[in-house]
């Protein structure tokens, strides 16, 4: 599949639809598998499969996901995978209008709570892990004293830093090359703060 870019919402309709606690946990998953049937999400998300059909069209309705490829022989089974290679929104967007700011910080704030969930499930389950992999895993902070721009230009290089692992991976992946592999979280923050 050739790269399809970012796709960045502008838009409150399509914040809002994304803003739902399961439509945010479906499209991760489809992110993550890139390809996969509401049977298959329903089954990662415990959720009933005529739920996460309703929502998988939500997401479609807005162009977040659309239709894929079949991918087995069972012609009836409906495929679905990414719209584009990734979504951002950014509060430059939403600032004009207080409902627009509302639905930005409700929507950024369950983002942050389920990533923070996917961390803390990590942390819970790391006795599962591997000492390979429980070594390799980070949790760092950093501060330092920065310009409005100098922390666009920070997000510009790290975004060009996690693309290319994101690409090795995925190259590598294709190739066959599956040993050790697993799906990694980086979640990376950059806002001020005063003292």
């Amino acid at each position: 599949m050739a790269p399809r870019g970012n796709r960045r919402i502008t838009d409150v309709a399509t914040l809002k639809a994304f803003g739902h606690p399961l439509r945010m946990k479906l499209y991760r998953a489809l992110y993550i598998a890139r390809t996969a049937t509401a049977s298959q999400l329903a089954d990662q998300v415990d959720e009933a499969v005529s739920l996460v059909s309703y929502h998988l069209r939500k997401l479609a309705d807005h162009g977040l996901i659309e239709e894929a490829e079949a991918q087995g022989k069972d012609g009836r089974e409906r495929w679905w995978r990414p719209a584009s290679d990734g979504i951002s929104y950014r509060h430059e967007d939403f600032s004009d209008a207080p409902e627009r700011v509302a639905a930005h910080a409700w929507v950024t704030r369950l983002l942050v709570e389920q990533r923070i969930e996917l961390y803390r499930t990590f942390l819970d389950q790391m006795s599962a892990w591997s000492a390979e992999w429980t070594g390799a895993a980070f949790s760092s902070e950093y501060a330092a004293r920065l310009t409005a721009a100098e922390v666009r230009e920070l997000e510009g290089e790290l975004d060009a830093v996690l693309g290319k692992f994101k690409e090795r991976g995925e190259a590598a992946t294709k190739a066959g090359d599956t040993e050790g592999r697993e799906n990694v979280a980086v979640h990376l923050y950059g806002f001020p703060f005063r003292v």
